[in-house]
């Protein structure tokens, strides 16, 4: 059964998770309403999905809410919506997708013990139904109401709060590793003598397939490398060679620097 869902902030990443949800079922146009300050965000959200919108707090779709999705930024005033939000008494989960802002910083400004909070960390891949969110539920919030909701953009990972930081710069952050690794890998075809279109498509099928592989046979890396390579074939001659780089230290120290610019982020 659909919830009844009202979102503060309609920028691109509420977007996304409202456009998964819904395409889903999880909520539906009917009872969804956005508000934003931006009356060409509010019109354009109206017109493209059909949901309810406005341009300022709505105190009663607040309170008539299953679900609140916090989706404005760190630099907007968050603090005067969660105070406001704190007034109503609301029943709703109250879903933060604010980057930074601590489940105890929420509850202390709410001024309210009984509203119930939670912090998201949503993925990047909403469209696709791949991919993690960072969930970490707050006192008294309900799993039960907030896992079907995230579900619809992806898979939940309901984790404790102190891993928020660590789930952003490697999870979150996660496509772009890969990213980066299909632009090295097809740069590398199309310089080995490879057209730009064969080198893309198969690139994919040999990323897809290997996922699939992984998956299915639950065998560590090293064993899956080893069926590969044979002894004095190029398998274990393009093996030496990305030992002898930085190839892994460097997908290691993007890791660790994202988790850290994440943690400064959430101080600034």
């Amino acid at each position: 059964m659909a919830v009844k869902i009202y979102t503060i902030g309609g920028g691109q990443m509420s977007e996304a998770i409202l456009r998964a949800a819904n395409k889903e079922k999880v909520i539906t146009s009917e009872e969804t309403i956005i508000t934003d300050i931006s009356k060409v965000r509010t019109e354009y959200l109206e017109k493209k999905y059909g949901f309810q919108t406005s341009n300022k707090f709505d105190e009663k779709a607040v309170v008539n809410a299953e679900i609140v999705l916090l989706g404005v930024r760190p630099q907007d005033d968050w603090q005067g919506l969660v105070k406001q939000i704190g007034l109503t008494n609301t029943k709703a989960q109250i879903i933060s997708i604010i980057a930074g802002v601590t489940l105890q910083q929420l509850q202390i400004i709410s001024e309210n013990e009984n509203i119930k909070f939670t912090r998201i960390i949503p993925n990047t891949l909403t469209d696709t139904g791949y991919g993690y969110s960072g969930v970490a539920l707050g006192r008294g919030a309900s799993k039960e109401i907030i896992a079907p909701f995230v579900e619809s953009f992806g898979k939940a990972d309901f984790i404790p709060e102190k891993q928020i930081d660590v789930y952003t710069g490697y999870a979150v952050c996660g496509p772009n590793y890969v990213y980066n690794f299909y632009l090295a890998l097809t740069n590398a075809g199309v310089l080995a003598g490879l057209s730009r279109q064969q080198a893309n498509k198969i690139a994919l099928e040999n990323i897809k397939g290997s996922v699939a592989f992984l998956e299915s046979t639950g065998k560590h890396p090293y064993e899956l490398l080893d069926i590969n390579n044979s002894a004095g074939g190029c398998g274990i001659t393009l093996q030496h060679e990305i030992d002898s780089s930085t190839f892994a230290a460097g997908i290691q120290n993007a890791v660790v620097a994202a988790v850290r610019r994440t943690t400064e982020l959430g101080k600034e």
